[in-house]
């Protein structure tokens, strides 16, 4: 079983303060995907680059204490590839992708709009780059999962306030219509939503720190991994861990009856 888990930290230092190492630790995953470190390489640890023995990958941000994505993994890839090639959107560390035989695995830590008009258009950039990526990765041919906080809840199953989100950044029309176009044109795979269709609020993995959001449930379901079709055929169970909390997310685990 090829178990893998996605999880926004809102920052390294302050999850693993929080106990994250010792839960990663019991898990027994080929790969944990990370976003928002919030750190630079030097701020890491030993234990925080290789938890449990497993080789630590990360792309960190230019601006300290922002962004910034990781990976461990239990086998060292072919290659290594940071970024997306267009510098300022890799200035902010939002890609990191390793390379196996037939498989790669990325972690993505797409921008939030909500704090101006100037991030929500850096997210639209973002998007467009994207969505041209993601076009690319779906002709390769491999087998690939893209785990990572994606900023949009694609549904209104999606979102516990849809309603009143319909004119916020990670709801928006034009985000939304965007997503849709990635599983519609491109192929790609919502697996937690392929899995399980009906899902709501047991499916979100994002709270905000406001008022009783996480005491209520009123949640976002923005957290994905999202797959080529043969391999995202083979998920069986995921689970979004709510035992602990590391961060404002949840952790994203599935697994797949897939051959690594």
């Amino acid at each position: 079983m090829l178990r893998i888990i996605s999880l926004n930290l809102n920052g390294i230092r302050s999850a693993v303060r929080k106990g994250v190492l010792p839960w990663i630790a019991a898990q027994n995953a080929e790969f944990v995907c990370l976003q928002e470190l919030k750190a630079q390489l030097g701020d890491l640890t030993e234990e925080m680059q290789r938890p449990d023995g497993m080789h630590g990958y990360f792309h960190c941000a230019e601006r300290k204490g922002y962004s910034g994505v990781g990976i461990y993994a239990r086998r060292e890839p072919l290659a290594v590839i940071e970024g997306l090639g267009v510098p300022e959107i890799d200035a902010e560390g939002r890609y990191l992708e390793l390379e196996y035989d037939e498989f790669s695995i990325i972690s993505v830590y797409l921008p939030s709009g909500s704090s101006g008009e100037h991030r929500q258009a850096a997210k639209y950039v973002f998007m467009e780059h994207f969505f041209g990526h993601l076009a690319d990765l779906a002709r390769r041919g491999k087998e690939v999962v893209l785990c990572g906080d994606w900023n949009i809840a694609h549904q209104e199953i999606d979102l516990k306030n849809w309603r009143g989100n319909r004119k916020n950044s990670g709801f928006l029309p034009e985000e939304r219509a965007w997503l849709t176009r990635v599983f519609d044109e491109l192929g790609w795979v919502d697996v937690y939503r392929k899995l399980y269709p009906e899902a709501t609020g047991e499916g979100y993995t994002w709270w905000s720190n406001r008022g009783q959001a996480w005491a209520n449930n009123v949640g976002w379901r923005i957290d994905y991994q999202i797959a080529t079709p043969a391999i995202a055929a083979t998920a069986r169970e995921a689970y979004i861990y709510k035992e602990e909390r590391f961060s404002d997310h949840a952790p994203l685990t599935i697994d797949y009856d897939y051959p690594f």
